[in-house]
């Protein structure tokens, strides 16, 4: 039986249609699904999905984000697409098709927010992040099993639920070798989807394909190429890469690998980090100080876990609270020493959270740490503070454990120190 698991629960895929502990449809199987970790993550429809998210009145409406009669479209629901509407499509033409979509003017600002909500959670799961675009990137997951305790598939399908879960939109994911199959495969099962392409089927695969689904190939290069006879990513197959080079040049070779799913490019993240931050938005608004404390500390346990894989420390601690108006709060305080311990964190973000609790509701909290230096520098032992030495040494105990067992084997309580009191 070919390996899989269910999407929505993550249980491994029996031989049924279905799902044996939760009845989902949605199983994934792949000869190959335990073996591949390069990804990359498409948000559906992503500025229309949060206009949607925001406004449930237009869920099940065409909606179109633009404006004007000289505009573009910048984005169309799933619904709008079904007439023929498309982004960079005139605005003109698009209320022509669909003239009872619903017209929503871009709100960059809380788009980027939202990016930026995706990205976060994207980076618990790997610190090889590459960014294409506000909504899209690779990752890449090799070597994350043992941290994850799960393939890199299963990471991706609960990376897929929390998004869903915690920001209210969709993402589809294509899981390949490489980033030129991982792109392809994130197109062929959205919206909310999950493709896989292995090594043993890519080249057969891309034959069927127009030679335009290679990037670079933009309408005048497949024109040159059509008048050269070569159409489809088959007739690029049929010849070797040296004879290809002779008609094409040094973009023979290029092709060559390509049409046979060879990629050698990695994913790279886009620059040196300034700071490492976790943040979640909320299903319901919340302004007690309890329940936000509880979500305060697993917030700062993600920031800690990211500080120690990159082996990086951090003098600054800043909170982040949204409110239900949008409004954003920033708060931050100087540590003594950098740092990179979840209970350091932690305390420092509750002090700055405790200021904050005057009956607004928030429906975001984040905690990040910031003005990074090495690792080797972080946490000095403090010979006045014998209780800090141990909860220190403790933390550390705790994180060779979940290293080897899993980060969900050992689930730490809130703020509490080695004899278990706050």
């Amino acid at each position: 039986m070919t390996p899989g698991f269910c999407r929505d629960c993550i249980v491994e895929a029996g031989p049924a249609g279905r799902c044996k502990a939760c009845g989902s449809p949605r199983l994934l199987r792949h000869p190959e699904i335990a073996e591949l970790s390069v990804a990359h993550i498409d948000c559906d429809a992503f500025y229309a999905t949060i206009e949607k998210r925001d406004d449930p009145s237009l869920a099940d409406k065409p909606l179109i984000i633009g404006g004007g009669t000289r505009g573009v479209v910048s984005t169309a629901c799933y619904i709008a697409r079904t007439y023929g509407v498309h982004s960079a499509m005139p605005m003109f033409k698009a209320r022509q098709l669909c003239p009872d979509a619903t017209i929503v003017k871009p709100n960059m600002a809380k788009y980027v927010e939202v990016a930026r909500e995706v990205r976060t959670i994207m980076r618990d799961l790997t610190p090889l992040v590459e960014p294409l675009s506000i909504d899209e990137a690779f990752l890449d997951l090799s070597g994350t099993q043992r941290l994850h305790g799960r393939s890199a598939a299963k990471s991706l399908a609960q990376f897929a639920m929390e998004v869903e879960r915690r920001i209210g939109i969709t993402v589809s994911i294509g899981l390949s070798y490489n980033k030129f199959l991982a792109k392809i495969a994130s197109e062929l099962d959205k919206p909310r989807g999950f493709a896989v392409l292995g090594r043993a089927e890519a080249a057969s695969f891309l034959a069927q394909k127009p030679i335009s689904v290679i990037f670079g190939i933009g309408k005048v290069a497949q024109e040159r190429l059509a008048r050269d006879g070569f159409r489809t990513i088959a007739d690029l197959q049929k010849y070797d890469e040296t004879e290809l080079m002779r008609q094409l040049g040094s973009e023979g070779q290029r092709l060559s690998r390509l049409s046979r799913g060879i990629d050698h490019r990695k994913v790279v993240p886009d620059r040196d980090a300034k700071s490492i931050s976790a943040e979640t938005t909320f299903n319901h608004d919340i302004g007690a100080m309890r329940p936000l404390e509880k979500i305060l500390w697993d917030l700062s346990d993600r920031v800690s876990a990211r500080l120690k894989a990159k082996a990086l420390s951090g003098s600054t601690v800043t909170l982040k609270l949204k409110s239900t108006d949008f409004q954003i709060r920033t708060r931050a305080r100087s540590l003594s020493d950098p740092t990179q311990l979840a209970k350091r964190i932690f305390d420092c973000g509750r002090d700055l959270l405790a200021r904050e609790i005057d009956g607004t509701k928030f429906r975001l909290i984040g905690i990040g740490v910031s003005h990074l230096q090495p690792s080797d520098v972080a946490d000095p032992d403090d010979l006045l503070d014998p209780k800090g030495r141990k909860a220190a040494a403790s933390e550390r105990t705790l994180d060779v454990l979940r290293a080897k067992f899993g980060r969900g084997s050992i689930i730490r309580g809130i703020g509490f120190d080695e004899d278990g009191e706050r």
